[in-house]
């Protein structure tokens, strides 16, 4: 395991990284007013493409011995084995919908993970200049001040944050229909981001207070946010009520006090059968 130095560094590098890549986010999302002719998708695409190879690289100058597992890599040649080496796992654009669609929830998403265990964590909002950070054992934090996960204990005043996914079939929508109607008798609200990076931290720093998402794209869309959420004192774990499996494409998370009562209602909701 590193010590706290290297941590340290290693944080200070992902930031950087994460900072350069959302410049590039940026200057697409506020000029793709003006690009309706060429395609939304192309982009998209491309913002993606010159985010990750900028984070890529710039890792790689620092730790070119270090394993990557990144969404544009991985979905292209099939998603990477996640080993006992440090491992870098990046989402360089989560929120893509919400880009197309001038919607600020855009975020870059850096995760770090030393014998399969999240270790250090950067998510970083350039339209709302919101940079969340976490190192295991070192806290939570949002432009440099810690952050902690609610202290609700009651379900039904807690906020609820999911996703529908984009899946259109009728009975995939079904299913997440009636799963949220469950769950809507049971707290205050529902919200949904459209980044699951951002919706881990905003359980992090207290905004929402319950998360819970099944089917969702790759570790990369939980790999930074998970270790924010636990340096928080939020608790992130399978929808079942088992531990969390980064390469699973489950996730469930909540403050330190509703775990329990979550996961009778989302066994209650249907939700946690496995697939």
């Amino acid at each position: 395991m590193a010590d706290n130095g290297s941590l340290s560094e290693f944080l200070a590098v992902a930031v950087d990284a994460a900072k350069s890549a959302g410049e590039i986010i940026r200057k697409g999302f506020h000029e793709k007013k003006n690009v309706e002719h060429k395609g939304q998708v192309d982009l998209v695409t491309e913002t993606d493409k010159a985010c990750e190879d900028l984070i890529f690289n710039h890792l790689k100058k620092y730790y070119p011995e270090h394993k990557f597992i990144g969404e544009e890599t991985s979905a292209a040649c099939g998603t990477s084995e996640l080993t006992d080496h440090p491992t870098w796992i990046v989402d360089p654009l989560d929120g893509t919908i919400n880009f197309v669609h001038g919607y600020p929830f855009v975020c870059v998403s850096i995760g770090l993970t030393i014998g399969k265990v999240p270790t250090v964590g950067v998510v970083y909002n350039p339209i709302l200049n919101e940079l969340f950070t976490g190192i295991r054992g070192q806290g939570a934090f949002l432009n440099g001040d810690p952050i902690k996960a609610s202290s609700q204990s009651e379900l039904v005043k807690s906020l609820l944050v999911t996703e529908v996914g984009s899946e259109r079939d009728k009975s995939t929508v079904d299913a997440a229909t009636n799963e949220i109607n469950s769950l809507l008798f049971k707290v205050r609200s529902l919200r949904m981001n459209g980044s699951l990076a951002l919706s881990l931290c905003s359980i992090a720093c207290g905004r929402t207070d319950l998360l819970c998402m099944i089917g969702f794209g790759g570790p990369w869309d939980v790999a930074g946010g998970a270790i924010i959420v636990q340096e928080a004192g939020g608790l992130v774990f399978d929808p079942s009520g088992g531990d969390f499996d980064i390469m699973s494409q489950r996730v469930a998370a909540t403050n330190a006090h509703l775990k329990d009562l979550f996961t009778d209602a989302l066994m209650e909701s249907g939700i946690t059968q496995q697939p």
